[in-house]
């Protein structure tokens, strides 16, 4: 996993690159294709190498959707509708991470862990079959992009505007927004990987039942994109949703840390946790979005979603040596601390976007 995460961190900061230079279908097609191939070598692996190249193919085909998908979003989507189309984006993202250990884990029960790969590549040709036929409406206007992206490097005389391949990393608000995605994983993925052993140590809950409130953080997330969907579109004030919705996580988390929190209800803060979550995403693309400037989506969302794979990778190797140590309060602590340095950043990239507007 963390072959995984390192390869797909490195390929979303580059292939950002490529998006905006060849367009978003070809390296869509690429990904899926690439992900096809590393279920079969995870199919066909006898060795910890084969398993290790698996993971380097899939990271490669993993780390395309971010520069894919958003450009794509921005390109085909008009403005008003863009938080209903970031809701819709996280919904079937979550509803993926729910479905797919039920697919592997029921078909490797009714034949062999081997079948249960071959079964995903399957199903990534099958999606690749589908975005094949629908290819007229994965096009986006390259051109018109580079040709918005020197309109406004003509139209600005402070700089701002970027005037080479990588003068958008020169932008305060890319890098604010990768520390927020940054913070955002670590948490997000510190929590899926202890929680349940936590709650054991903490409140002496089986773990098996630990691993069932993760299931309610999942859902509570979908539910929380679909409103925090309504709530963007409908107010368009992205840093107040992001910060008050966290603020709600920093208070839940602190309370699981300390240990007080009744059995009964912890299925409850769970949901309320994930709900929390999901609220925030919307606004967090749309800050994103506020934030980059124009013909240069591909590359700013692929170095920003890049902290994704990088806080997914950290989080959890942070978090591991104090739940080594005997330490589980520290897991939600820590959570919350994270989150809490968010709060800031937030509020700084949606000035700095207004700056450069």
């Amino acid at each position: 996993m963390s072959i995984f995460f390192v390869i797909s961190c490195i390929i979303q900061a580059g292939s950002g690159f490529l998006v905006d230079r060849i367009g978003a279908r070809p390296i869509l097609f690429t990904g899926v294709g690439l992900l096809a191939l590393a279920a079969l070598i995870y199919s066909q692996s006898n060795s910890y190498l084969m398993f290790a190249l698996g993971a380097v193919v899939a990271g490669c085909g993993n780390g395309i959707f971010h520069p894919v998908d958003y450009t794509l979003i921005n390109h085909k989507v008009s403005p008003p509708n863009l938080p209903y189309a970031y809701s819709m984006h996280g919904v079937t993202g979550y509803l993926g991470w729910a479905a797919a250990p039920a697919f592997m884990v029921g078909i490797a029960q009714l034949s062999d862990w081997r079948i249960a790969f071959i079964s995903a590549a399957v199903l990534e040709v099958l999606i690749l079959l589908i975005l094949w036929l629908n290819r007229s409406y994965l096009i986006d206007n390259v051109k018109e992009r580079h040709e918005n992206s020197h309109a406004d490097a003509r139209a600005t005389n402070s700089g701002v505007a970027p005037e080479g391949t990588f003068a958008f990393l020169k932008l305060k608000a890319v890098w604010l927004c990768w520390i927020f995605f940054f913070f955002s994983m670590a948490s997000t993925s510190s929590l899926q990987s202890f929680s349940p052993s936590a709650l054991f140590k903490i409140y002496a809950l089986p773990v098996n039942v630990g691993n069932y409130f993760l299931t309610l953080l999942a859902l509570g997330s979908a539910v929380g994109v679909l409103v925090g969907g309504y709530l963007a579109a409908k107010f368009y004030t992205p840093e107040r949703i992001v910060s008050s919705f966290l603020s709600i996580t920093i208070i839940v988390c602190l309370l699981l840390g300390t240990g007080f929190i009744p059995l009964e209800i912890i299925p409850v803060v769970f949901c309320t946790l994930g709900f929390g979550y999901g609220v925030v995403a919307p606004s967090r693309d749309l800050l994103v979005k506020q934030a980059t400037p124009k013909g240069v989506a591909g590359r700013v969302y692929g170095i920003v979603y890049s902290g994704i794979d990088l806080g997914a990778a950290v989080g959890p190797f942070i978090f591991g040596f104090f739940m080594d140590d005997g330490l589980p309060k520290a897991l939600f602590f820590g959570v919350a601390l994270f989150q809490l340095m968010i709060i800031p950043t937030v509020f700084k990239v949606s000035s700095s976007a207004k700056r450069t507007v």
